[in-house]
């Protein structure tokens, strides 16, 4: 069993259970850890095989949130009414995924890899679900230091199929703004090439706020949706989508492809913002657009921004995301 090093803090509250956001119940011997930087706090759980939060085979396990706050607006916290660790996405944003190595490939029985996660064992020859919960055959190694204003979180991995790789994401406060940075770095150790997309699915929960009139997804480019789109649920209006409706109860919007942003990394440029409370936060990153989707329920709008990886064997590569809070001008 993997726990977090000795020298990773954790803060655990006292009771059974903590109950938050929608009515998610959440074990409260989940190991996480509190940082601070004076404008923004935040809570970040920590990777443990046998007591995570997240234990999931969907999302990369370095960096799930429990809250952060600004300015006395909460931006992060349960979004779902269900829970169970296992559950894909059972997790509170900013989160990361990354597309599978070696699925299609891999024989039934045989393994693939998630960064983030591990070597999985896949059961059958149905194609890949990130709904499905894939049995880990190895974890990794991991290692957590923790700082006042960041954590560091490392995680190794070499897999049979020829696979590895040392991840290493930090997930920082900035010294004197209200911006939470989240830095990575990929370095291939395996035999075979690395390549995969990265996004961050963004669950943010503004001063729970529900889902419609009032929130606001605004882009630097003219944006589209591809097919059907929305339907009359959002409507794109120049740089920004708009709800025409509250989101009722177990209700779901999606598309697969927003569309309007270049090959600049500029166009990877997102807010959120409730024109309610005046709570915002801004998404800027260091690398272009590979795809833009998005989805929302009654209780989270979240934009899709995807990333573009490709290590030779022995190459290493960055990126980073950055998110700056910011309150807008209530009407």
């Amino acid at each position: 069993m993997m726990r977090p090093t000795a020298f990773a803090k954790t803060t655990v509250l006292a009771g059974g259970l903590l109950v938050l956001g929608i009515g998610a119940r959440i074990p409260d011997d989940a190991p996480q850890v509190l940082i601070s930087n004076g404008i923004i706090r935040t809570s970040l759980y920590l990777p443990d095989t046998a007591r995570g939060y997240y234990r999931g085979t969907r999302f990369d396990w370095s960096g799930a949130f429990g809250f952060l706050d600004y300015k006395g607006h909460r931006f992060v916290e349960p979004w779902y009414d269900a829970y169970d660790p296992k559950i894909h996405d059972a997790i509170n944003g900013p989160v990361e995924e990354f597309t599978p190595l070696g699925f299609t490939e891999a024989e039934p029985g045989a393994t693939f890899v998630k960064i983030g996660v591990g070597a999985l064992r896949r059961p059958d020859a149905k194609t890949y679900s990130f709904a499905t919960y894939y049995d880990v055959v190895n974890y990794g190694k991991r290692s957590v230091r923790t700082y006042a204003d960041r954590v560091v979180f490392r995680h190794e991995l070499t897999d049979a199929a020829g696979y590895g790789y040392q991840y290493t994401k930090t997930v920082r406060l900035t010294n004197g703004k209200p911006e939470l940075v989240l830095e990575h770095r990929l370095k291939n150790t395996g035999q075979r090439r690395i390549e995969t997309s990265v996004y961050n699915h963004n669950f943010f929960v503004i001063d729970k706020q529900p889902t419609g009139p009032g929130v606001e997804i605004r882009f630097p480019f003219a944006v589209t949706a591809e097919g059907k789109g929305f339907g009359s649920t959002i409507l794109t209006e120049g740089n920004k989508l708009v709800y025409a409706r509250p989101l009722e109860k177990r209700e779901q919007v999606f598309s697969a492809g927003l569309q309007g942003f270049g090959p600049s990394a500029s166009d990877y440029d997102v807010r959120i913002e409730n024109r309610k409370t005046g709570a915002s936060v801004r998404m800027t990153a260091d690398q272009p657009l590979e795809k833009l989707v998005f989805w929302a329920c009654a209780t989270t709008s979240c934009p899709e921004p995807y990333i573009r990886l490709r290590a030779e064997p022995g190459q290493e590569v960055t990126w980073k995301i950055n998110y700056t809070f910011y309150e807008n001008s209530v009407p």
